[in-house]
């Protein structure tokens, strides 16, 4: 994609905005505190984004509004889903894997806040 970003470049400026946002204010907060600072961070490092992105599930020819939302999607090619809980749970990769197939989108990050080190927390994946 001529003038755009490549994905490795994308995830790897996420990352820094996310580990910004954990150094400034630890674990232990809400995820919506964090989606905040984070999307500001992202305006900051000048990345375009969409937050709470509907995500309709097909079912075979029709289409459910079911109330699914993926948390960001950067660049238009990168799903984030965020957390801020105590361990991330095998149900929340396929949360995430679930997300990317249903959307379409080949690359996401699932990023959980309450940890000491952040990069504990990160996980990415690619369909």
């Amino acid at each position: 994609m001529e003038g755009s970003l490549i994905h490795a470049d994308i995830t790897s400026r996420i990352i820094g905005a996310a580990i910004e946002v954990h150094r400034e204010l630890g674990p232990g907060l809400l995820e919506n505190a964090y989606e905040e600072c984070l999307c500001y961070e992202l305006s900051q490092a000048g990345l375009k984004f969409q937050r709470q992105l509907e995500l309709p599930v097909r079912y075979k020819r029709i289409r459910l509004d079911c109330g699914y939302r993926a948390d960001l999607l950067v660049e238009a090619c990168v799903l984030l889903e965020l957390k801020a809980i105590e361990a991330i749970n095998p149900v929340h990769e396929a949360q995430l894997l679930t997300y990317l197939r249903i959307s379409q989108i080949k690359v996401g990050l699932l990023i959980n806040f309450n940890c000491e080190t952040l990069k504990d927390g990160i996980h990415r994946r690619v369909l």
